[in-house]
């Protein structure tokens, strides 16, 4: 199994270990002669950097023993977020999915999946659900993105990070971020919002064996109703682990436009979001569902590409999805605060088709 990989990344040249956010810029000549001299020994001066960035030490070693060179993609998509399922095992009053239904490409068609991300440049992948632990077809899945060099961000709520058999697989092929929900900092609490018996249980036991096993944990602290009463013990906790984390109180309504999650929201948390000025959905990044449909982002699902049909050229069709889907139509068409609005189009419309107060996402409510 290699020890790092070399990809272009639109003018970039890098070099990557997986399962370490940190990289290697190298300049276009040096680049080059990684590929020259791929049956050769590592020089010298990667050597010297790997032992430098990662502690790795290469000396001695063949260069195609030690090191996957990636090819440019076709377009310029670099990143991508995948949903291998939309079941979990939970069933948190906040969920944005709406049905939870287990479904999507069986393990061949993941594998397709996976190879037309590969050849269309995507380097960073984030490999989300619903819980994407519990899809049968996970250990293959997330091994074989590891094997095509991709650099995973694993998003979870830990219900299974206590298996050894996940724990195993982590370990073997580490995940550049394992992110993990955090939903309460008690039992009684954790169990109420996510609505399943032993939840807590499950989740810190977890939690504790994978930052033992040295992955690179990051958390997010969703914040609602039922457990706002522990947000400072959430946080407590959170810097006990000696863990990064981050917040979450705002509440969207279901990809389907349903405004089920929105009354779990704690109004006293809500934060202010940076005004909108674009973002690289469709053009740099794209989203797959689990039938292997791209779309520009998880909130702006329609229209899609089918890339099990359609390949990688079907990707070329974002950008104009993208620019289509971003303009202003609708209750924000007009809107003499559209310069500093803070939700890009897909998102409004979501809360417009779920009826939502202009509160929970217009700028209006506050003039």
């Amino acid at each position: 199994m290699h020890e790092l990989v070399a990809a272009p990344v639109g003018e970039r040249r890098l070099v990557l270990r997986q399962g370490s956010g940190k990289a290697l810029l190298l300049p276009a000549a040096r680049f080059g002669e990684l590929h020259t001299r791929v049956s050769d020994t590592v020089p010298k001066w990667l050597v010297d950097a790997a032992r430098a960035q990662w502690s790795l030490d290469l000396a001695g070693r063949r260069l195609d023993d030690v090191l996957l060179m990636r090819n440019a993609g076709r377009y310029e998509f670099s990143r991508a977020t995948w949903e291998l399922n939309l079941g979990c095992d939970y069933d948190c009053v906040m969920c944005y999915l709406g049905k939870k239904r287990f479904e999507g490409l069986d393990l061949d068609g993941k594998r397709t999946l996976l190879t037309v991300m590969r050849d269309a440049g995507v380097i960073w992948l984030q490999m989300t659900g619903g819980e994407p632990l519990i899809d049968p077809d996970f250990p293959e899945a997330y091994r074989l993105a590891y094997e095509l060099g991709m650099q995973i961000e694993l998003l979870s709520n830990g219900s299974r990070l206590h298996r050894d058999s996940i724990l195993d697989l982590l370990r073997t092929y580490p995940p550049t971020r394992l992110t993990v929900s955090m939903y309460g900092a008690t039992a009684g609490t954790y169990d109420s919002v996510t609505r399943n018996r032993g939840a807590f249980s499950r989740f810190s036991r977890g939690l504790r064996m994978a930052i033992d096993a040295g992955l690179n944990v990051d958390l997010s602290l969703i914040v609602v109703r039922a457990n706002a009463h522990e947000v400072d013990d959430m946080r407590a906790w959170a810097r006990s682990l000696g863990r990064p984390f981050r917040e979450y109180a705002n509440i969207s309504p279901t990809i389907h436009g349903g405004p089920e999650p929105l009354p779990s929201q704690s109004p006293q948390y809500l934060t202010h979001r940076e005004p909108f000025t674009g973002c690289p959905a469709g053009r740099t990044f794209f989203h797959a569902d689990p039938f292997g449909r791209a779309s520009i982002c998880k909130v702006g699902r329609e229209p899609n590409i089918d890339l099990i049909t359609e390949g990688v050229e079907g990707l070329a069709q974002l950008g104009d999805i993208a620019e289509s889907l971003m303009l202003r139509t609708g209750g924000c068409s007009g809107c003499t605060l559209s310069g500093t609005c803070r939700v890009c189009r897909p998102m409004a419309k979501v809360f417009q088709e779920a009826k939502a107060p202009l509160r929970n996402y217009c700028q209006h409510k506050e003039r």
